[in-house]
């Protein structure tokens, strides 16, 4: 069983709730969408077939037990269940980073889930899998990258979604595009909206720049 993988690499954790930590990243290859602002763009077609007992020698030998499962888009693989499912029953912390186009359902519960909610200024909102959120636990993730007023707007609405406190979910994150939009501005505009959410910064772009990969 494999897998097509773009890159496997060891760095700091950028975003999310475990921003800071010493991260391994396994970056798989393909995404179903174009985001208008997509920095992984290498990840769409650039990689190598590696069977699963592969990956999971890869990433122990990082030493790290903390796995992060990007892309590209990782769910496409049908294989990456299977992936996520062997590194947690070998006891690492899995987070899987998502699109929100996909199924989460299939991915096993002890995954720390990080959906991506696509807002307007992406181009891709309208493929938002919106069932997604009531699948989600305590422990999953959500987050909204953000360009501009219009994008703030279309998160704010999805917040007010009944589901998001029926279940208990983390206050969600928001992120401004790198380079496109001043961080304080989304700042004062979460300040002025007393809104229940954490601003994310891309750590790994503040600390070594917004085009190396590996990172």
């Amino acid at each position: 069983m494999s897998l097509r993988v773009n890159e496997i690499f060891f760095s700091i954790q950028g975003e999310s709730s475990y921003a800071g930590y010493p991260c391994a990243f396994v970056r798989l290859t393909g995404c179903n969408l174009r985001c208008s602002y997509c920095d992984t763009q290498y990840a769409y077609e650039e990689g190598t077939w590696l069977e699963i007992s592969d990956i999971e020698r890869k990433v122990t030998s990082l030493n790290c037990r903390l796995v992060e499962i990007t892309g590209g888009e990782p769910l496409i693989q049908k294989e990456t269940p299977e992936l996520i499912k062997k590194l947690l029953d070998q006891e690492f912390t899995v987070l899987l980073e998502t699109n929100g186009s996909q199924d989460i359902g299939v991915v096993d519960e002890r995954c720390v889930r990080i959906l991506d909610i696509k807002c307007p200024s992406s181009g891709e909102s309208g493929n938002n899998d919106l069932e997604n959120l009531g699948k989600m636990t305590p422990h999953d993730e959500i987050k909204f990258v953000i360009l501009n007023r219009k994008d703030y707007e279309y998160a704010k609405l999805i917040l007010t979604s009944s589901i998001l406190t029926q279940n208990h979910l983390k206050p969600p994150f928001l992120s401004p595009v790198f380079g496109k939009i001043d961080p304080e501005t989304l700042a004062q505009w979460i300040l002025e909206d007393h809104l229940d959410v954490r601003l994310q910064i891309q750590l790994h772009k503040l600390i070594w720049g917004p085009e190396r990969k590996g990172v």
